[in-house]
């Protein structure tokens, strides 16, 4: 069952809430492979026991807010591995329905996140790091809201509208989520404190100032060092909770398949990121249960 607040409630209460991880690093670690072009979403059909533990792993870990295996999950996906627009729905609330099971594992209250990922995830060729698909806004929020009618149809606490490239998705995907009745939070992929299509991050941030039914704004999948700032520029310019979870700070290597580069993903941030307005913090990619559980452990003293 839901939890008894309403995840802006939450948000209003003491310190920051904790999210969970990269969802696919602990499937990997599961022993799941994610070679598909559905990545972590073809669990949904073929494995939801699997995504259903990963996400207890988290709630074990101390995570309040689990994101859904629906990133890449999409009804022209589905459909290409043959699954019509009646299945394909059906999975996509079944994502929300699995984070809700694990959640229930728990005395705590566990808010659920459904993932809405950019239509670059579609695509699968990196393109959500670049942004500038060469679609109009219009032809995007037309790509998004099927999905997103189905995810809130669901019932979660929150859309997460994540790993945003620039802001003309951003403009999309606020659109379409407007009339659903579910809130949403706004997160930005940066690099180097701009959007990854290369735009001012202020100006991005500042799109979501007039719309009532965001609870959040940040970022996420991103370099740890580039996060603190993006807290500092969300804040001011939204005056909203800022929601935050970069990635491990390690680096793929595409020719030899291989992560590499130092972990930099360092809980004792969470210090300064909650006192520049963060109040959801957690990791992306990379970022397992060990990590969360040592961002949960400092959230006993990480106040705003």
């Amino acid at each position: 069952m839901k939890p008894a607040r309403s995840l802006a409630a939450a948000l209003a209460g003491d310190g920051p809430l904790v999210l969970d991880g990269g969802l696919s690093n602990q499937l990997e670690a599961q022993g799941c492979d994610l070679s598909d072009g559905l990545w972590s979403a073809r669990l949904l059909a073929d494995g939801p026991e699997q995504i259903e533990a990963a996400h207890t792993a988290y709630v074990r870990a101390g995570a309040q807010v689990l994101i859904t295996a629906s990133y890449q999950a999409t009804y022209e996906g589905f459909a290409r591995r043959g699954a019509g627009p009646d299945e394909a729905a059906a999975l996509l609330e079944r994502s929300v329905a699995l984070a809700r099971a694990a959640g229930e594992r728990t005395r705590r209250e566990v808010w659920v996140a459904a993932s809405v990922g950019p239509y670059g995830a579609l695509l699968a060729d990196g393109s959500e790091y670049r942004g500038r698909y060469g679609l109009t806004v219009r032809e995007l929020e037309a790509f998004h809201r099927p999905r997103i009618e189905a995810l809130a149809r669901a019932g979660p606490d929150v859309l997460a509208l994540e790993t945003v490239p620039d802001t003309d998705e951003a403009t999309a995907l606020l659109r379409a989520t407007a009339d659903t009745g579910v809130p949403v939070w706004l997160s930005y992929t940066i690099e180097g404190g701009r959007t990854r299509a290369g735009q001012d991050l202020a100006a991005a941030f500042a799109l979501a100032a007039g719309h009532d039914h965001v609870v959040a704004v940040g970022v996420n999948c991103c370099e740890p060092a580039d996060a603190g700032p993006a807290v500092e520029i969300a804040a001011r310019e939204t005056g909203r909770p800022v929601v935050v979870y970069p990635n491990s700070g390690e680096r793929w290597d595409a020719r030899a398949r291989a992560w590499t580069g130092d972990i930099t993903f360092d809980p004792a941030r969470l210090s300064d990121w909650a006192a520049a307005g963060a109040r959801l913090a957690g990791g992306c990619c990379r970022v397992g249960p060990d990590r969360i559980a040592a961002l949960a452990a400092r959230t006993r003293t990480a106040r705003p």
